[in-house]
């Protein structure tokens, strides 16, 4: 077996692996962190604890899911709030959970409704124990607009609560962002200039995720009735990367720490999120789905990718994409890569055929009698809509060709 140090030292604090519960259902108590911790994750953010004068009051049913064909699961809905237990229930747990497993590491999430509730709330989960604070600016699903995400599209108020928490507490603190605006570097900046010391992105998109046609509503129904609420799961992977590579590319935040959140389920899930520049992971929606044990497929599979890679340390592998993510207009627009069709593996279904043109170029030529398709390069602009059609990976990257009166070597091209 492959054996790699997946240790990263993040904010000063030591993981054994990266891989975190985020703050969610997954880590609502004692037992389910001690499970998780057994398990063999890294790290745990506690789900989040709020004052002791607010108080939480959930709906029933509070989850659904956005299905494609027999695939569960590609996306996920949630209507949960923060923790339910009481505070000093929230409190004890902490304690527990940093006496029996001092090594592991323990984030407490919490949120408050003004500057004293974030202060008091720091320095008490500090005297629990906590190894790191991660402030909820972001949850889309409170009941109150002194709460979540309404707090997190705010500049001012993000600087302000990170500023209150810095005079409770001396840990390392992490902005929890939300992904409902359109840019996050300003809220980033905000709240490192406020004083927290790194960011942890993402946290559910609003959604209305699936409306029963029957009865008019919005699912999951309540009495009649549903909300927009929070959208987690492998759907939302690609914007959770989006955020993060838009904030390691800003001018001032090129070595930001971050803890990256949104659709994690596999090892190779994990590895795009490092690349991006994420230190540390956190995971709800495939715990809901498979249990902690993926994070026995997800350890395995980094330190192979490790081995590929030829690296040592995973910190070797953090932000290592980012260069090479760059604006549109930057791009290379000198070549076409024509599609290739291995004739062997083709089944003749037509799929390539019909995507083309009804789709794209009408750049497929299709053989009625051998049921084969085939390229028409005067057509083909080298979308290669038709590779990701093929249902059986017949289509790949062929012939490389240089734009009429453009300069360079097609040989010179890596695509």
């Amino acid at each position: 077996m492959i054996k790699k140090d997946l240790s990263i030292d993040f904010l000063g604090v030591h993981f054994e692996n990266p891989f975190c519960l985020s703050s969610s259902p997954v880590g609502n108590c004692y037992d389910m962190c001690k499970k998780a911790y057994d398990t063999g994750w890294g790290g745990v953010v506690f789900k989040t604890i709020g004052p002791k004068h607010f108080l939480i009051d959930e709906v029933s049913p509070r989850f659904d899911a956005l299905t494609k064909e027999s695939t569960e699961f590609v996306g996920f809905r949630n209507l949960e709030q923060i923790a339910e237990h009481s505070l000093e229930e929230n409190l004890a747990d902490l304690r527990r959970l940093k006496a029996e497993y001092p090594n592991k590491v323990l984030i407490a999430s919490i949120m408050g409704t003004y500057e004293e509730d974030w202060t008091e709330l720091a320095r008490l989960v500090e005297e629990a124990g906590a190894d790191m604070i991660e402030l909820n600016f972001s949850c889309p699903n409170m009941t109150t607009h002194e709460m979540g995400s309404d707090v997190g599209s705010s500049p001012d108020l993000c600087r302000k609560y990170c500023a209150a928490v810095k005079r409770g507490s001396k840990l390392p603190v992490l902005a929890k962002m939300t992904p409902n605006l359109t840019d996050m570097v300003p809220l980033a900046k905000a709240s490192l200039e406020g004083g927290a010391d790194g960011i942890a992105a993402i946290n559910t998109i609003k959604c209305v995720i699936n409306v029963d046609l029957q009865r008019h509503v919005g699912l999951p129904i309540i009495n009649g009735k549903s909300a927009i609420s929070g959208y987690s799961g492998k759907a939302v992977k690609p914007i959770a990367l989006r955020f993060i590579q838009q904030m390691r590319s800003a001018e001032g935040l090129e070595n930001l720490p971050i803890s990256g959140i949104g659709g994690i389920e596999t090892w190779s899930d994990a590895a795009e999120f490092i690349l991006l520049g994420a230190s540390t992971l956190q995971v709800t929606t495939a715990i809901m789905e498979y249990g902690y044990r993926v994070v026995e497929d997800m350890k395995n599979g980094l330190m192979h990718y490790m081995e590929e890679q030829g690296v040592e340390h995973l910190s070797e592998l953090v932000g290592k994409a980012n260069k090479n993510i760059i604006s549109a207009e930057q791009l290379d627009r000198d070549y076409i890569v024509y599609p290739e069709i291995d004739e062997e593996a083709c089944v003749g279904c037509g799929r390539c055929y019909i995507s083309c043109y009804d789709g794209a170029h009408q750049a497929m030529i299709w053989n009625e009698e051998t049921r084969r398709p085939k390229c028409d390069h005067e057509k083909c602009v080298g979308c290669h809509l038709c590779a990701l059609v093929c249902p059986v990976k017949a289509i790949g990257k062929g012939e490389i060709v240089m734009k009429p009166g453009r300069e360079g070597k097609p040989e010179d091209k890596h695509v």
